[in-house]
């Protein structure tokens, strides 16, 4: 089985190689018959992978340890469930999950357009098996998951115990689909620039595949924060880590990318800008790979040194300098049909919103690489922590977030002054009764202050909106309130899809600030001793030991009160695995609305009546995982067919000329 494995993978390398050999020369030489035999490449090449990754599967499940994948990420005593996601646990098995991820997704795209796009598929379908020849290479020739070890041991190391949870079973294959992703839409830019086919059609045609890879690592940075937050013991979900970082940039430059192609789409303008996003974004997507796996920045989630580091960086610089080379040959064929009208527009807020989103990007992309160019140049890493990160992306962040509700308020060209303060009296009351309340209620912190009034500007103008067109919709169709609601937001998906996005963000923002009021304390206390952190009183009642064949369990029991009034046991854990040599922390949490009590055993002497607990009280934190909810609602109704829900009818509810809007058949998607 182990042979068949990894004799798929060689068939698999040679038969990527030779489908973009035959649809580049195909095209070159309009041989029809090439050019399906190049696509037909495509299907071999998944057909391959399957096979490759059912007999991992296959050795993973049954304990085949002479694997030396195997063996070093399972265990007997492991459960089928985590044998089999330990697929991804390490750098071979993960490396061939990407590159089969990567081969289903140009299986899908050459289904998708087989009887369209045909002067760019050729390209497209080369591309994409350019990028999984890559990947192939180094799994037969770097990361090989079916070498042997030269003896069979009895037990194998077993899996991380910090990944044996349901959300870190669920995070690497999520981000792994917006990561592998991001490849369709720079495989499109690549065929349109070499075809010179640089009209709309491929924006168009890669809006959803665009949306696909923006929607999944959004979420898979938020399971990663809450996987952090319940499973690591550190009290917070977002710690500005290399790796972290490494997934965010290119969401941030596919948000830029989602505002900006609207402005190409309505008015023929930032086409060359347009491109370089999509190119970016591809190069940061395996940037980010490069950091993950090179060994040359320290994460919890990274993986070990290994040689495929200077591979990736290599394939980095190989693809960039190919990628803009062509673009900047192409920029006479990419010049813009019209220019910005007036600076209070709606091209303008989303030209704002580009420049903070890339801004951002770049000073992520600093800080994050700065250790290891300081240590390069003068052999000293000089660590850039969370302070200066905050420093550069608060500020922006809450200006992203004013665009984000002003955006949309505002006309396309010019808005005129009575348009002006028909959208924006609304949310500008929100915004001040919000700043008031909360300077009354004593609150005076800065950033604050500015992000959760700025949180109710935009919820205020986004309501506004479901409301105008609710009202409307009743009016003219006699149509009951809820009903009309689902109905407006089913007939025009794009546009309102994007206000439930939007929302999301407004809400996970409340929750961000919310790390404004986080308290920390340390308390060493004795068996029958209490202590009091806020308005939680908690004693220490019990620590006892026990024996789960794994690992051995301290687990201490804390009776807790809230403003005097007995509640419930909070009982965090300490739990040792003798054969990972490793140690971790099972959080207590009790939750709610308003905010988090979150408790850790950090020590424990060795007579188990005294033990020293970390406290953290965290407000508004569980706003977030309620925005990410929203956020993945309003996604899912920008994913429906265009034509689901609607009803042939007239203009839409609540439009008028001096609405400043486009058509819902132009509208796309802005995110923030």
């Amino acid at each position: 089985m182990v042979d068949v494995g990894y004799f798929s993978l060689t068939l698999a390398l040679l038969a990527a190689a030779f489908s973009a050999i035959a649809s580049v020369v195909g095209a070159r030489t309009r041989n029809a018959a090439l050019v399906a035999s190049g696509k037909h490449g495509i299907f071999a090449v998944f057909g391959m992978l399957t096979l490759a990754m059912g007999v991992l599967i296959h050795a993973l499940v049954t304990g085949n340890f002479q694997l030396e994948y195997v063996a070093s990420y399972t265990s007997s005593q492991l459960s089928t469930f985590y044998r089999i996601t330990a697929l991804w646990a390490g750098q071979d098995g993960s490396l061939l999950l990407w590159g089969w991820t990567l081969a289903l997704f140009a299986v899908v795209v050459a289904l998708q357009n087989r009887d369209r796009n045909r002067v760019l598929m050729p390209y497209v379908h080369a591309t994409l098996m350019v990028i999984t020849f890559f990947f192939i290479v180094l799994n037969v020739f770097v990361a090989n998951p079916f070498d042997l070890l030269p003896f069979t041991p009895q037990e194998g190391r077993g899996l991380n115990p910090i990944l044996q949870m349901p959300l870190m079973i669920i995070h690497p294959p999520v981000l792994y689909q917006g990561y592998v992703g991001v490849a369709v839409p720079f495989a499109f830019a690549i065929a349109a620039l070499i075809t010179r086919e640089l009209g709309d059609t491929w924006i168009r045609t890669i809006r959803r595949w665009t949306l696909y890879p923006w929607f999944f690592l959004g979420v898979g940075l938020i399971l990663g924060g809450r996987w952090a937050y319940v499973e690591l013991g550190w009290g917070g979900y977002w710690a500005w880590d290399p790796v972290e970082n490494a997934a965010l940039m290119p969401w941030l430059t596919l948000t830029a990318f989602l505002h900006s192609v609207m402005i190409q789409e309505k008015k023929g303008m930032l086409k060359i800008w347009n491109v370089t996003l999509v190119l970016l974004t591809f190069g940061l997507s395996i940037f980010g790979t490069f950091l993950t796996r090179s060994g040359i920045v320290a994460s919890v989630h990274s993986f070990t040194q290994s040689g495929v580091g200077p591979m990736f960086l290599g394939f980095v610089a190989v693809s960039m300098v190919f990628s803009f080379g062509l673009l900047i040959s192409r920029k006479e064929a990419l010049k813009a049909r019209s220019e910005l009208d007036s600076f209070v527009s709606r091209e303008s807020s989303f030209l704002l919103n580009n420049l903070a989103l890339v801004g951002a990007c770049f000073a992520i992309l600093w800080g994050t690489i700065f250790p290891v160019l300081s240590e390069a140049v003068r052999g000293t890493k000089i660590t850039v922590s969370a302070p200066y990160f905050n420093q550069i992306n608060v500020p922006l962040g809450i200006f992203l977030l004013f665009l984000t509700g002003a955006g949309p308020m505002l006309a396309w060209r010019k808005t005129s002054v009575e348009s002006l303060k028909r959208h924006f009296t609304v949310p500008i009351v929100f915004f001040g009764v919000t700043l008031v309340a909360l300077l009354v209620a004593g609150i005076g912190h800065v950033y604050a202050l500015l992000s959760l009034s700025m949180c109710a500007f935009v919820a205020g103008a986004i309501l506004l909106e479901f409301y105008r067109g609710m009202r409307a919709r009743h009016s003219t169709n006699d149509e009951a309130y809820p009903l009309a609601l689902l109905r407006l937001i089913l007939a025009y998906k794009r546009r309102y899809g994007g206000y439930v996005v939007h929302l999301g963000i407004v809400v996970m923002f409340v929750g961000f600030t919310g790390a404004a009021f986080n308290i920390e304390e340390d308390h060493s206390v004795r068996k029958g001793e209490s202590f009091t952190v806020k308005n939680y009183t908690m004693r220490f009642e019990d620590l006892n030991q026990t024996d789960h064949g794994e690992y051995t369990a301290y687990v201490s029991a804390l009776r807790l009160s809230v403003d005097g009034v007995p509640s419930l046991m909070v009982m965090p854990e300490k739990r040792f695995y003798p054969l990972q040599e490793q140690v971790t922390s099972e959080v207590a949490i009790r939750t709610s609305v308003q905010e988090d009590l979150y408790v850790v055993l950090a020590e424990l002497n060795e007579s188990l009546d005294v033990a020293t607990f970390k406290i953290y009280v965290n407000p508004l934190v569980n706003w977030v995982w309620i925005g990410t909810g929203l956020l993945m609602l309003g996604t899912m109704l920008l994913f429906l067919p265009d034509h689901f829900g609607r009803r042939s009818s007239a203009r839409q509810p609540g439009a008028s000329e001096s609405t400043p809007r486009t058509s819902p058949e132009s509208e796309q998607i802005a995110v923030s």
